[in-house]
């Protein structure tokens, strides 16, 4: 029982590692340029820094453009997702108040 557990613990314990490792790390920012030819996009994240990306395989560069405001998946300096940010929730008209 306890051979079990040890292994089970170690089983757990490298898949963690493992799915750490595939994780890329999301960002927030606007589109500065894109440069298909070159396969790379410059996005201003909100934070105000620029980061030069290189275009993973599955982004499609022609489907954006400057001052796009988006949400990228980063790995590595590699954008393995671009997709348009969501936008703000509209702001609720406030009910009208008295008699």
């Amino acid at each position: 029982m306890k051979k079990i557990s040890v292994v089970l613990v170690v089983v757990l314990s490298l898949c963690l590692v493992a799915s750490m490792a595939f994780a890329a790390e999301a960002k927030k920012g606007t589109v500065k340029s894109v440069d298909a030819k070159a396969g790379s996009l410059v996005v201003t994240m909100d934070g105000g820094k620029d980061e030069t990306l290189k275009a993973g395989k599955g982004v499609d560069l022609g489907k954006v453009k400057a001052g796009d405001k988006v949400e990228v998946a980063v790995d590595k300096g590699v954008a393995e997702s671009v997709k348009a940010a969501a936008a703000a929730p509209a702001a609720k008209p406030k009910a009208a108040v008295g008699c």
